[in-house]
């Protein structure tokens, strides 16, 4: 859905894993059969021919797929797909293909899939059964990654955004006369730097056709899926689109589909809620642990929270450069809060988050500097480069209000329900209001996947990006699913939990589920001491 998780994953015990990395060039190398592609489209669409494969990496094939930018258009423009296949340990007893999305939009699934060895226990990591039994398949959506990535910002832009500073007081963090002008600057770049045509093939139903592309040109009769956040929106698609072609699902952090394809103003509101909420468990578990446990705030860290934001916003902390670590700068209080909103989001970074604020309270910012230069702030504006792709995607998808009278009302509206979080997400949907590139075409129909096997779906008690309402929203609207909840703090579950991981394994290798409405335990989240990994 948008990418929530660090650029570089934190987990207790390990001060960053190491970042994702960018796809690097293959060797030649063999093909699979081929098979025929059928798909929801008004043209016929040839089947692909079977993908070419080369060595690039360990246990790991690259291959690029053609598929058409508008399928209704099948002999017309093409765009390149970059795939990549990690080869099933056990091929004696191997099942099949699994398709996998890891969020975003915007994440590429190669760069993932490339690092799944060196991120056991994060969201998304697969267990060692699954990748016994499976060749795991990652595919680029059209316009991420290695699939023609969208551009729309220039390196100098880019740089100056980075270097622009926000203030955490006010809605959106700049004037709103900045924040339009700025949208005017995205949205014109993308539009010169991009064709129109390109951009509005990007939406959710395009990158479920492209799946099943690749799944044609993988000689698969079905695939196995397992999506994480937005591919939670690429999953049901999918399903929709080609439930004859679905073995089993699994969708974990899941998006209520029926908001996202509705007002993005209204989606964004409670994606600011459900971030607060993680963030008053933070300050709640402090104030419950008592001051000899958690010593921040002296009793109360929400008062202790909000004067170091407005003491650092008024002056920040000077950060010398350190060798190898971080090029210096300063800590202002806009760096705190998004830092401290990223952190409070995953329980098991809460000793590094109360760590970094006492360090900072103290004078010394560089740990707080080094945390905040790690994550990334999307869903809301950030100028990176996958936040260029993040926009284009959800802008194809969304239906976002042209006005800007509605958006200071969403505005208003956030930061009421959301007092800290709210100021950051306020007018995140300004680039979509006045995209170059509507998408005419798009699938807003119910994602029901009606004909597809049960889906088993995974929520977060406390889910920073997608709350657990949504997860029982997309129940509702499926089909045939079941819901398993995980209680504790984070976004994704599958890979952080003992209890979810044999859900999980049980459905995508078995086709087995629990029962609807069952509940996985998790440790007590703790702000000072590690937690001792679930699955462990």
């Amino acid at each position: 859905m948008f990418q929530s998780r660090p650029r570089t994953a934190i987990r207790c015990g390990a001060a960053f894993a190491t970042a994702l990395m960018v796809l690097t060039g293959c060797s030649s190398g063999t093909s699979e059969p081929r098979s025929t592609s059928t798909g929801a489209t008004s043209a016929s669409v040839p089947s692909p021919d079977p993908l070419t494969w080369s060595a690039c990496g360990k246990n790991l094939e690259c291959a690029t797929l053609k598929v058409p930018q508008e399928y209704t258009k099948p002999d017309g423009a093409q765009i390149p797909l970059a795939v990549m296949r990690h080869r099933a340990t056990d091929p004696e007893h191997r099942i099949g293909s699994l398709v996998f999305n890891p969020g975003g939009p915007g994440v590429p699934a190669t760069e993932t899939l490339r690092n799944l060895p060196k991120t056991a226990g994060t969201p998304g990591a697969f267990s060692p059964t699954v990748l016994a039994r499976f060749d795991i398949i990652a595919m680029d959506p059209r316009g991420v990654g290695g699939s023609q990535a969208v551009r729309c910002l220039t390196d100098k832009q880019r740089a100056d955004a980075a270097g622009t500073a926000f203030d955490p007081a006010v809605p959106g963090g700049k004037p709103l006369p900045r924040l339009l002008a700025d949208a005017a600057a995205f949205t014109d770049g993308c539009a010169t730097q991009q064709s129109k045509a390109f951009l509005a093939s990007l939406s959710s139903d395009n990158v479920a056709r492209d799946i099943d592309q690749v799944r044609s040109a993988l000689g698969e009769d079905k695939i196995t899926y397992y999506g994480l956040s937005y591919g939670t929106v690429v999953g049901p698609m999918y399903a929709t689109l080609f439930p004859h072609r679905v073995r089993q699902m699994v969708l974990d952090a899941p998006i209520d589909t029926n908001l996202w394809f509705g007002n993005s103003l209204t989606f964004l509101n409670d994606v600011a809620v459900a971030s607060e909420r993680t963030l008053n468990a933070w300050f709640k578990t402090c104030r419950s642990e008592g001051t000899a446990v958690c010593p921040f705030g002296a009793g109360d860290p929400q008062a202790a929270f909000d004067t170091l934001v407005d003491t650092l916003e008024a002056k920040p902390l000077k950060i010398a450069p350190a060798k190898g670590a971080t090029p210096g700068g300063e800590l202002d209080g806009a760096m705190v809060l998004e830092a401290t909103r990223a952190l409070a989001g995953d329980q098991n970074t809460w000793p590094l988050l109360t760590s970094a604020l006492l360090t900072a309270q103290d004078g010394n910012g560089a740990p707080l500097h080094a945390l905040w230069s790690s994550v990334t702030v999307s869903p809301f504006p950030v100028p990176t480069a996958m936040f260029e792709a993040h926009t284009a995607v959800r802008c194809a998808d969304w239906q976002t209000p042209a006005g800007v009278a509605a958006h200071k009302t969403a505005a208003a509206k956030a930061v009421d329900e959301a007092e800290r979080i709210g100021t950051r997400a306020a007018y995140s949907a300004l680039n979509c209001a006045r995209w170059p590139a509507p998408n005419k075409d798009r699938v807003t129909k119910p994602l029901t996947g009606a004909g597809a096997p049960p889906a088993l779906v995974v929520a977060g008690r406390l889910d920073p990006v997608t709350p657990r309402h949504w997860a029982e929203h997309m129940t509702r609207t499926l089909d045939s699913a079941v819901l398993l909840t995980r209680e504790g703090v984070g976004h994704g579950s599958y890979g952080t939990n003992s209890c979810v991981n044999s859900a999980v394994d049980a459905a995508l290798v078995d086709g087995t589920r629990p029962a609807d409405g069952t509940v996985c335990k998790t440790d007590a989240p703790a702000t000072t001491r590690p937690l001792v990994p679930a699955n462990q």
